[in-house]
């Protein structure tokens, strides 16, 4: 009959999976037949920021915009400008090299099957643990290959003597464009479409026409989002810290770059876990040589990102450093029981412990 432990009621047992367990400083983890060193995780911050850049350029014709086609504050100068879209916080584990621990399998226990992360975090004990997948990068969907405009211009306004002479003969095909548009939607053009498909595709031949002229006075504006990721790894809390800046000429650029406006981050701890005090302390350091798992009781943080002044986003997450660390029995390793462990990947915690006491 299978019984379901809670890990914390269990830190207290008497030990038997014969785990010698300290902390190493001058071992690498990974898991041997003899035993395993692992980390318990720490928990930090990836942050995903979208970079909005845009991109004007001048058309051609741009002097003659408000003459020819009405067209007012068209800029005669090209520019690039960068904003920030959005930013998005996720928790992820990282090994934390202060809580490494040494386990040495006892032949009397159950042999134990310990997973490992890249890094060295214990994932789990005799069950099937994984890393969390990261999501997966942003990737820009392609961008349709750009249009001359010369070849919808007329043989009359290729041969055109002047710039000015250009832009009046293509001002004039412009609005033969617009005025054959709406002869075609009002039924009146003197070659109408067999059908509504072949209305559709002369609309948007005109359209394309009509798009591409156009630029040629008003300009181009193209816009390119391009994904930056931060890691943040907070050993306590602090406030206002550069995160980074934004440059509207360079884009995301260092924080200690002044060319850019800063974007601050600032870490809470929520001390949702109690400290530990020095009795408490001195048990923990007694207990570095009993054997057992080592595990994390994690508490919270708030972490808040400002845009100079204004607070862009608040949000919370678990937090394996602003928590303690306890001792899960060994004696739940022993052959009284058939024991599978999966701890959080981000915290350390127990995510799922089943203990079969064979029948």
């Amino acid at each position: 009959m299978k019984q379901y432990l809670l890990a914390l009621s269990l830190a207290i047992c008497n030990l038997s999976f014969s785990v010698a367990q300290t902390q190493i400083s001058d071992y690498q983890p990974g898991v041997t037949t003899d035993g395993a060193i692992y980390f318990l995780p720490k928990t930090a911050l990836r942050i995903n920021i979208m970079v909005e850049k845009t991109t004007y350029t001048p058309g051609d014709f741009a002097p003659y915009a408000l003459r020819y086609l009405r067209l007012k504050d068209v800029p005669l100068e090209p520019s690039t400008q960068y904003r920030v879209i959005s930013i998005k916080q996720t928790a992820i584990g990282v090994a934390d090299t202060t809580k490494r621990y040494a386990v040495k399998f006892n032949p009397k226990t159950v042999a134990a099957n310990i997973s490992l992360s890249e890094d060295g975090r214990l994932l789990g004990i005799n069950a099937d643990s994984k890393e969390t997948p990261q999501p997966a990068l942003f990737r820009p969907a392609p961008k349709a290959a750009p249009v001359n405009p010369r070849q919808f211009m007329t043989e009359e306004i290729l041969a055109a003597g002047s710039t000015a002479k250009m832009a009046e003969l293509t001002a004039r095909e412009i609005y033969d464009l617009r005025e054959n548009r709406n002869l075609l939607i009002k039924g009146q053009a003197d070659f109408m479409p067999k059908d509504g498909e072949q209305m559709k595709l002369m609309l948007n031949h005109i359209d394309t026409q009509d798009r591409v002229l156009s630029s040629l006075f008003s300009g181009v504006t193209e816009r390119d989002t391009t994904e930056h990721v931060l890691i943040v790894t907070p050993d306590g809390p602090f406030d206002r810290q550069v995160l980074f800046r934004l440059s509207q000429q360079l884009g995301l650029v260092e924080a200690d770059d002044y060319s850019g406006a800063p974007f601050y981050l600032s870490i809470e701890n929520l001390e949702t876990v109690p400290p530990v005090n020095e009795e408490a302390a001195a048990k923990v350091k007694k207990k570095q040589y009993e054997a057992g798992i080592y595990i994390n009781v994690p508490g919270r943080l708030r972490a808040t990102i400002y845009q100079g002044i204004d607070v862009l986003q608040t949000q919370e997450h678990p937090a394996a450093q602003f928590g303690n660390v306890e001792l899960l029995s060994g004696e739940l390793f022993n052959k009284h029981y058939d024991t599978h462990l999966w701890l959080n990947p981000v915290t350390g915690s127990v995510d799922r412990l089943e203990a079969e006491q064979p029948k």
